[in-house]
């Protein structure tokens, strides 16, 4: 759960606790085979009565655990991180299209970015209409990006809401 709770951090600081602590009911995180799952606590409960190896999700599958021990988020985050995220990136119409083929944010496509956003901080990536995109980490902080030249990278990508598309078509 450290890995997991680090991760997200990294993307909704110190608002983590607000996933937990929720005014309408309380939410939680588990683990089952390799995934890591956001489930309500009463779905939870009502899970018990279907044997673990049985069950294949419950809840939000928000990431992986990977062989090595590292911990992937899923784009099913997003629903959850986006309004809690500390530090955002609005894409021009003409980047959005880039972004979701799966291409990193340049600085000519950037519309704006939160103030004061540092190096390598895990950002929420928005459209102008504030829909969120994805998410990825900066590749510059603020500073930075208003000295640098348009082919520049702004953010890395990791992972946005056309990539559940290209993975479904791979399966076939």
């Amino acid at each position: 759960m450290k890995l997991v709770f680090e991760k997200l951090a990294k993307y909704v600081g110190r608002n983590i606790k607000l996933l937990i602590e929720r005014s309408d009911e309380p939410y939680c995180f588990r683990l089952q085979k390799n995934k890591v799952y956001y489930v309500s606590e009463a779905v939870m409960r009502k899970a018990t009565n279907v044997s673990r190896d049985k069950l294949d999700g419950l809840g939000t599958c928000i990431g992986k655990l990977t062989h090595s021990g590292k911990f992937h988020l899923h784009i099913m985050a997003l629903d959850h991180m986006a309004p809690l995220a500390t530090h955002k990136v609005w894409l021009k119409p003409s980047a959005e299209l880039s972004y979701l083929y799966g291409n990193h944010v340049l600085k000519a496509g950037l519309g704006r970015i939160t103030e004061d956003t540092p190096k390598y901080q895990g950002v929420v990536i928005y459209n102008m209409a504030d829909i969120p995109l994805g998410f990825g980490v900066t590749a510059q902080s603020t500073g930075e990006c208003h000295k640098m030249g348009p082919t520049g990278i702004v953010a890395f990508h990791q992972a946005d809401v056309g990539e559940y598309l290209r993975e479904e078509g791979s399966l076939f």
